[in-house]
């Protein structure tokens, strides 16, 4: 799917979806029937100096850039503990069918991927706001504390066609292995993979 095709989605859709925008640091895309990958981080998951260093990256590179800094488990890794990470998993599973369809996730220790087709209605920065609240909450709760969990931002990605969506979907789903956290991508329980 193009940009071009994006900005006639947008335009034929409610005002319910945002289509393109930006808060300054990374750009997102939020339309109906258009599948998504998205990552979301713990507050403490990249150090402060990558922090810096991916200001001064063009916003495609960042993504990349930081996909790798969270494979290497930096922070308190929470969601390590299975008590977080189910709960985690639930929050993505709770309107899968309803406000959008999963098509991938994983939640690694210290980060979530989903991939995601959202809904006519329910736009991709408000779902996201929900499941990172509610979790929090809950987490925070679970850990007795008060800290911030959840990085303020989330990256996103539409995808393009049915090749890059394979390749994400894979990537997902093997995440855990190449970070070194199990043998084989289904070993990993809080993944779909661990579903099929």
């Amino acid at each position: 799917m193009d940009r071009g095709r994006l900005a006639r989605t947008k335009s034929a859709t409610s005002a319910d979806h945002a289509g393109w925008r930006s808060r300054g640091y990374l750009p997102h895309v939020d339309a109906p029937n258009i599948i998504q990958h998205i990552v979301f981080r713990l507050a403490d998951s990249l150090p402060v100096r990558f922090r810096e260093e991916f200001a001064a990256k063009p916003p495609a590179e960042r993504v990349e850039a930081a996909d790798a800094v969270l494979d290497e488990g930096h922070g308190r890794r929470d969601l390590a503990n299975p008590q977080i990470a189910e709960l985690v998993q639930n929050a993505l599973l709770q309107f899968d069918g309803e406000r959008y369809a999963l098509v991938a996730w994983c939640v690694m220790p210290n980060h979530v991927h989903a991939l995601a087709e959202m809904r006519q209605g329910h736009r991709l920065d408000r779902v996201v706001h929900s499941w990172k609240s509610f979790t929090a909450h809950a987490a925070n709760r679970l850990l007795r504390r008060a800290d911030r969990f959840w990085a303020p931002e989330y990256f996103d990605r539409y995808m393009r066609d049915d090749a890059q969506l394979a390749a994400v979907q894979a990537y997902i789903e093997e995440n855990p292995v190449k970070a070194g956290l199990c043998r084989k991508p289904e070993d990993w329980q809080f993944s779909s993979a661990s579903c099929r």
